[in-house]
């Protein structure tokens, strides 16, 4: 057996061309759906991130406003820059990029976001209206990750599904939206005993710890399908995820290749929601 691939960057695509067909229309009814993200600091890996995120919006037809500020802005010149954005009637989403520098608190940011513009879905506002079943916005990872498993037309009712990983940005929000489709979900961490014991029960396998090979392929169900969401790089220096993916995909129904599988899904659900919430102002 080998696993067929979940593409993510053909399905980002098909996302995208979407996205920029409903803003066509908000565009005709005289909106514009806005998405401001704001960088602090060098880190290198943001200044890409960031950089594929604007190029998306504005390929979509979105407003989009990049602000660039040095790492030693002050956490309170950060606040007042997202409380004057939350008043801004053009902007509609706001992504502040993570990590920050060491002197701001991360968690008071993201609560000083309106959670209508909260277009990460990492305000407790988002959280709890995932955990309760209510309109809001999800994060983006997980988000990318559901609509892979749904482009596959891969039914969750009653299956069994191991998500590894209990980050509020990707395992909690994964888990979370797994049960909202009836599929039995376990979560599992670093304290976790025999991983492989629960990874071998399960139809699908979301691997999402940012450590390598933590998903082998003895520990694979012949036939499960499996999300990787993890970015790392291998001894060579390239890009790969948490599955040992070439001996994982001859035992796996189903495998997202890294790069080129939840990535792009990432970004295009932040177009996503920024619209979403353009839609819903």
């Amino acid at each position: 057996m080998t696993a067929q691939l979940i593409d993510g960057n053909a399905l980002a695509a098909q996302t995208r061309a979407d996205v920029a067909r409903r803003v066509q229309a908000l565009k005709a009814r005289g909106v514009t759906p806005g998405l401001a993200v704001i960088l602090v600091g060098e880190d290198p890996a943001s200044h890409v991130y960031v950089r594929h995120k604007v190029k998306d919006s504005e390929e979509a037809g979105l407003h989009s406003v990049l602000e660039r500020h040095p790492a030693t802005l002050p956490e309170a010149d950060l606040l007042a820059r997202i409380d004057a954005l939350n008043k801004d009637p053009a902007i509609h989403g706001i992504l502040v990029q993570l990590p920050l520098p060491k002197h701001i608190d991360a968690a008071r940011v993201i609560e000083s976001i309106s959670p209508a513009k909260d277009v990460d879905g990492f305000h407790v506002a988002s959280a709890g209206a995932l955990m309760t079943g209510q309109p809001g916005f999800w994060p983006c990872t997980p988000y990318g990750c559901m609509k892979m498993l749904e482009s596959i037309g891969y039914e969750l009712r009653g299956k069994h599904a191991v998500v590894i990983g209990r980050s509020n940005i990707v395992g909690k929000p994964m888990a979370m939206m797994l049960l909202a489709k009836s599929a039995t979900v376990t979560i599992c961490h670093s304290a976790t005993q025999d991983l492989g014991a629960l990874t071998r029960q399960a139809d699908v396998v979301v691997a999402a710890v940012g450590k390598r090979n933590v998903l082998t392929a003895d520990m694979v169900k012949p036939g499960a399908v499996i999300i990787d969401v993890g970015m790392n790089r291998n001894d060579e220096g390239k890009l790969c995820g948490d599955v040992d993916f070439d001996a994982v995909r001859r035992v796996a129904g189903w495998i997202t290749p890294v790069p080129g599988g939840v990535g792009p899904m990432t970004r295009a659900m932040l177009l996503v929601n920024t619209l979403e919430a353009a839609e819903r102002s």
